[in-house]
């Protein structure tokens, strides 16, 4: 049973999340969640917050429709990471000029499903 869970503007950069998101795509969900717990990197905070909404959505649904989900036979089916909305700021300089500041957003997409199921 396929669930997903997305963060919409996360305020990192695309190319800081897809370092992270990286190590966890096609890993069981413990062990992704290992992974999470001991990377050193800031984006694991809001990565491991929706993989575990992506599992919190696997088992609702499996139980609207009335089936079992192990969370133990999950695996994270997808998981990438698309550019948001830039903040452009602007910073003082020198000679009364003023510097562009581009504070770069993400969204965060996990897909989660049953371990047999995976292509």
């Amino acid at each position: 049973m396929e669930a997903r869970a997305i963060a919409r503007s996360v305020g990192m950069s695309p190319r800081k999340m897809r370092m992270v998101v990286d190590l966890i795509r096609g890993r069981s969900v413990n062990e992704a969640y290992s992974i999470l717990k001991f990377s050193k990197k800031a984006a694991t905070t809001p990565i491991e917050k929706t993989l575990r909404s992506a599992v919190a959505n696997a088992t609702q649904k499996a139980e609207k429709t009335g089936s079992f989900v192990d969370v133990d036979d999950l695996v994270v089916k997808q998981a990438y990471v698309d550019e948001g909305r830039t903040l452009k700021r602007f910073s003082p300089r020198a000679m009364g000029r003023a510097t562009p500041i581009l504070k770069r957003t993400s969204h965060v997409t996990i897909v989660v499903d049953r371990a047999d199921h995976k292509e």
